[in-house]
């Protein structure tokens, strides 16, 4: 298989086809696609990051959308990536846009993904080494797409530590002693556990949108039980230090946010 053939766009005729690409993506009207050509237009105008994914029939598989975003001059944030089903198209983008964003001494780069989706969460967690960092509640509101359903839009906000190696010591080694689930899942259910251990998983579903459209209460309540656990404990202070067996949060308690007992 070749390698895409990544390369900042600049014209309007390479907007419009991103445009359409990610209606595709989406599963929108092209006129109702995540981000409009003219938007993409100004921000790479304005010396942001527009970037596609060619095949080598020169066809359009990939495209990224990022900008400047605070801490001032340390950081870019990702706001929209997308790729058809295809092996190496997500990877390549991302190297390309950390590349890009070295060049011009950036640190880290954000993004923020849906919890519930879980190859997204092993894409973010396990093969680039990205860590969330806040959970955001409802961040768009409802999106009624093929993606997301017309669920409530959580979103956690991943950083990218440019500067670090990879963080996936935790990809595949043993589970520390003693972790507890807060979340399993029971025959594609939510189960409610405990959330008082030190290192705590948190299941999510096989697949979210299936999900969505052939039992919208059980993609609901996965929805309310991540958020739940992973939003409060994000809340807290505790850390997500993996994703395990491409299906669990592991998060991490430090023993300053663990519980302490009290004289009653």
């Amino acid at each position: 298989m070749n390698r895409p053939d990544i390369r900042e766009l600049h014209s309007m005729d390479e907007f419009d086809t991103a445009r359409r690409l990610y209606a595709d993506i989406w599963g929108t009207h092209p006129d109702k696609a995540p981000i409009s050509a003219e938007i993409m237009r100004a921000l790479a105008h304005a010396g942001n990051y527009v970037a596609g994914a060619y095949d080598e029939d020169g066809r359009l598989t990939g495209a990224s959308v990022a900008f400047y975003g605070e801490p001032a001059g340390t950081t870019l944030h990702s706001h929209i990536t997308g790729a058809l089903p295809r092996r190496g198209i997500g990877v390549a983008l991302k190297l390309h846009q950390r590349q890009w964003a070295l060049e011009r001494g950036l640190k880290r780069i954000t993004w923020t993904y849906d919890p519930l989706i879980r190859r997204n969460a092993h894409f973010n967690l396990t093969k680039l080494g990205a860590r969330p960092e806040e959970y955001l509640r409802s961040f768009y509101g409802a999106m009624d797409d093929a993606i997301n359903g017309g669920d409530e839009s959580d979103r956690v906000l991943a950083a990218w530590d440019l500067a670090a190696p990879p963080d996936t010591a935790h990809a595949g080694a043993p589970l520390p002693d003693g972790a507890a689930h807060a979340v399993r899942n029971l025959d594609g259910h939510p189960e409610l556990g405990t959330t008082d251990a030190e290192f705590i998983l948190i299941d999510v579903p096989d697949d979210i949108e299936a999900l969505r459209r052939t039992d919208p209460a059980a993609a609901h309540a996965w929805r309310l039980a991540v958020r739940h656990t992973l939003g409060e404990l994000l809340d807290g202070g505790a850390r997500v230090i993996g994703f395990h067996d491409r299906r669990s949060y592991l998060v991490h308690r430090t023993s300053a946010h663990l519980p302490t007992g009290s004289d009653q």
